[in-house]
């Protein structure tokens, strides 16, 4: 065959095979943006069919810190200093938002009722001022809410130091809407134990749910009022499943097994949690996903895949935590994120219904038997249990009883004046006496 020949095969052969290579090159390319879409468009369906229901987001203490609550200062349906606004919420697929009333532990034994009061009362404020949120108090109210295309907004209590033990108080709270309330925050309360170590009040051994504990959690069911055990001991978690007739909720903990922190849930509390048919809301907080402020949504991911091969998915929802913590994992950085994590457990194979479930279906179970326990009890007059005066120990608790011997003093001592005080007068009345023009006859 001729040189040229040869060479003008050889060539041909080139742009053949390069043509072919980019040919394949732009297949997987258009391939894979066929794909990514799928996957993206997947997730957005499933989410606009079952939206999400947030167990856990601070709003309200920012609302606090940045505008003192004043909710004139600010537009919530765009917020660009916070990782939560309405605009934000929508994109996230977020149809309900617990909402937490929560108040510093430096509040107890002062006013901690009274702020409570008032982060009560931003939330409601909030939820009834914009026309995309909606306060609601029970199960079917939340669905109803989805249905007019709201975000659903429930109540509550960060911390058992808001009710000042105080059964009255408790009842309240659940009067102006409170639906759920975590028996602790950071600090313990005279009846229950937290799973941190930061305040030094209320210190006991071997008795983690005291005999009023016990009865708090009693009116709560009682209530129709979701007992919420983050942030508790894990031994406080423990009496409260032995003692709870309703499911309870973990509404921002995470696995302990994957991220060794006090504030995560051990298996062998998540096997209780089971039994108990109750739910642990994942939180998305970097520090306890990862023990350490960086994170990502695989990391995330573990903690799902680890608690659901330990007690099921349909144990499982979502307790993001945004504006309760400083450092969220990369991709998750604030509420419009949340389909980028449902994204992630369909690549690992989690099946529709499930995350159904998780997003869902799981928090109304609970709610709802929560409300049926309620019912069940509404023949059980409300509870007159007081906390015994000598475990609470609160300088500012007026206690009513008769004067104490230094009051009975002072008062027998404004008695003995009482002669000096007619000698007094009567001689101001001789005096006067003498000066009148009567006085010389």
């Amino acid at each position: 065959m001729p040189a040229w020949m040869i060479l003008q095969v050889t060539s041909g052969s080139c742009v053949f095979r390069m043509q072919s290579v980019m040919r394949l090159a732009i297949l997987s390319y258009l391939c894979g943006l066929i794909s990514a879409y799928s996957e993206r468009d997947r997730v957005h369906e499933l989410m606009y069919k079952y939206p999400l229901i947030d167990g856990h987001n601070d709003l309200a203490l920012q609302l606090r810190i940045l505008y003192n609550n004043r909710l004139s200062q600010i537009d919530l349906r765009n917020v660009s200093k916070l990782t939560t606004d309405i605009s934000r919420l929508q994109v996230g697929h977020v149809q309900a938002q617990v909402f937490a009333v929560y108040v510093l532990c430096g509040a107890q034994e002062k006013d901690a009722v009274r702020l409570t009061l008032e982060q009560i009362d931003v939330i409601r404020r909030m939820c009834t001022e914009y026309r995309d949120l909606e306060l609601v108090t029970s199960a079917q109210e939340l669905k109803n809410s989805a249905l007019r295309h709201k975000i659903a907004c429930l109540l509550s209590i960060e911390g058992g130091h808001s009710i000042d033990s105080s059964l009255p108080a408790l009842r309240m709270f659940y009067q102006l809407g409170v639906r759920s309330m975590a028996l602790t925050h950071t600090c313990n309360t005279p009846w229950a134990e937290s799973s941190s170590t930061r305040y030094n009040v209320y210190q006991r051994t071997n008795n983690s749910l005291t005999q009023f504990g016990k009865a708090v959690v009693v009116e709560m069911n009682r209530l129709g009022m979701i007992v919420d055990l983050s942030h508790t001991s894990w031994e406080t978690a423990r009496a409260v499943l032995k003692v709870s007739k309703a499911p309870v909720i973990f509404s921002h903990s995470s696995s302990y097994s994957i991220c060794n922190h006090s504030r995560n849930v051990p298996d062998w509390v998540l096997r209780e949690l089971k039994k108990n048919r109750g739910l642990i809301m994942i939180n998305l907080h970097s520090g306890f996903i990862a023990c350490r402020n960086q994170a990502n949504v695989s990391t995330v991911a573990d903690h799902f895949d680890h608690i659901r091969k330990v007690i099921g998915s349909e144990s499982i929802g979502i307790g993001g935590d945004y504006e309760g913590a400083l450092q969220f994992p990369l991709g998750l950085e604030d509420v419009s994120k949340y389909p980028a994590l449902i994204q992630e457990l369909l690549r690992r194979n989690w099946p529709e219904d499930e995350l159904a479930g998780v997003l869902r279906l799981n928090f109304l179970r609970v709610f709802e038997e929560v409300e049926r326990v309620r019912d069940e009890f509404s023949g059980i007059l409300p509870s007159e249990v007081q906390v015994p005066l000598e475990e609470v120990q609160n300088p500012c608790r007026l206690v009513l009883k008769r004067p104490d011997i230094g009051g009975r003093q002072s008062t027998s001592s404004r008695a003995n004046d009482e002669p000096r005080g007619h000698k007094s007068l009567l001689l101001w009345t001789i005096v006067l006496l003498l000066s009148s023009p009567f006085a010389m006859y």
